[in-house]
């Protein structure tokens, strides 16, 4: 036993679960890659107010659950709550939206941080996929990014998730139902940091998880209602071209999400089988986003899925990933001149592309095919002094269990065929 476990609220991911989330990530990160997507890696960490500019000081994120430290140096950092703005701090600081390419469409993958109540599938560390289309304002850039995502989930064999889908309106309509809603809300009985909510970002009130809060809100203007002309309109293309693509999806006029950047379009993916915690990704535009973090107007849009949920929305489904064994061949010396040169020719069959693996610490035959067992090899090598005296291996099918002896300058040749 060691002295030292993980941190409370996190996991470590261990063969042989760990090529699940392996599998997850590259499902997700696919259609992005198909679609003019370019990977990005920003820093773990980053500038505090980054985070508080962007995702918004009156956030449950920068209120109560991000990691923030002051370094040696003074510097204020945080641990990065979620993706969005830094990538988009990333694309403007390497000046990728001059390029005269727009959109610029990014994805990325990686750990993000909150500290929250530890629950199952709410972690403190979290990993997701990301995308972001970053300096265009086009409906069909929305469309495009939803059904993507409905794609990834698809191609891994979900089918019992929803895609939520509201406007949020922009900075023509919001301000005239952001006061009617403080109105509304102003009249309930709602705690001191709930109306101190309300009066930062009353929307932020109508994403309140509390049963209390909820009955309350029974009644409250709803934002589709105070839509502009331009944001109806842009939200219908939105719809049509979704509905066009075969993709379905819900109207939900409540959906907000829990970040303050966003504007008109908003999404959410949520999978029933996850009881109350029941999103797996969401995302939306944030037209304001980059001038609010000192850039120039660059109107985008991007989402991010965890990839935590969607094992969890996997497994509540019964679905199992069909995940290749990372071995196909298994090499098992039997003697010290065997080992020597079986281990060269494991060396020959990884450098031609086939999987090895090798059996070491001299085990004997026994134990050696044990552990080709386990490895799922399809094949095992096997070598004795007589076999190496006829310039011979022993090449084991594990599967059928027959076995046949292949001259030593043939095996690379022989298992590529076999494999092919």
């Amino acid at each position: 036993m060691s002295t030292f476990q993980a941190p409370k609220g996190t996991y470590d991911l261990l063969p042989p679960d760990s090529a699940t989330y392996l599998a997850v990530r590259e499902a997700i990160a696919a259609p992005l890659r198909n679609s003019g997507y370019g990977y990005v890696e920003t820093p773990g960490f980053e500038n505090v107010e980054l985070f508080a500019r962007g995702v918004g000081e009156s956030t449950d994120i920068v209120t109560k659950e991000m990691y923030a430290f002051e370094t040696k140096g003074g510097d204020k950092l945080a641990l990065r709550p979620e993706g969005t703005a830094s990538v988009l701090r990333a694309a403007l600081e390497a000046n990728l939206h001059k390029t005269g390419n727009l959109p610029v469409k990014l994805w990325y993958s990686g750990s993000y941080y909150r500290y929250e109540r530890p629950q199952k599938g709410r972690y403190r560390h979290f990993s997701q996929v990301g995308a972001e289309a970053i300096g265009a304002e086009d409906p069909a850039l929305d469309a495009e990014l939803i059904i993507l995502a409905d794609q990834a989930y698809r191609s891994l064999g979900l089918r019992n998730f929803r895609i939520l889908l509201n406007s949020l309106g922009d900075r023509e309509c919001r301000p005239v139902y952001r006061a009617a809603l403080q109105d509304f809300l102003r009249g309930l009985d709602l705690d001191e940091d709930t109306l101190r909510r309300a009066e930062i970002n009353p929307l932020r009130v109508l994403d309140d998880k509390r049963e209390s809060v909820q009955k309350q809100l029974t009644g409250a203007p709803l934002l589709r209602d105070y839509l502009c002309d331009a944001c109806k309109a842009y939200h219908e293309e939105v719809r049509e071209l979704i509905t066009a693509a075969g993709v379905a999806f819900e109207d939900d006029p409540k959906l907000v999400r829990g970040l303050d950047y966003y504007t008109r379009t908003t999404f959410e993916f949520v999978h029933d089988g996850l009881g109350s915690q029941s999103a797996v990704g969401g995302g939306g535009r944030y037209d304001g986003l980059s001038e609010m973090i000192g850039g120039p107007a660059l109107p985008s849009v991007g989402w991010a899925l965890g990839v935590d949920r969607t094992v969890l929305a996997l497994e509540a489904e019964g679905v199992t990933l069909d995940i290749p064994a990372s071995t196909s061949v298994y090499a098992v010396p039997l003697g010290e001149e065997a080992r020597r040169t079986l281990f060269g020719v494991v060396t020959e069959l990884r450098r031609a592309g086939v999987a090895t693996d090798f059996s070491f610490g001299g085990k004997g035959l026994k134990g050696a095919m044990k552990n080709a067992n386990r490895s799922g090899a399809r094949f095992a090598l096997v070598a004795g002094e007589r076999d190496l005296a006829e310039g011979v291996v022993q090449l084991k099918d594990m599967e059928s269990g027959e076995q046949e002896p292949v001259a030593l300058d043939a095996v690379v040749s022989t298992l590529q065929a076999k494999l092919a």
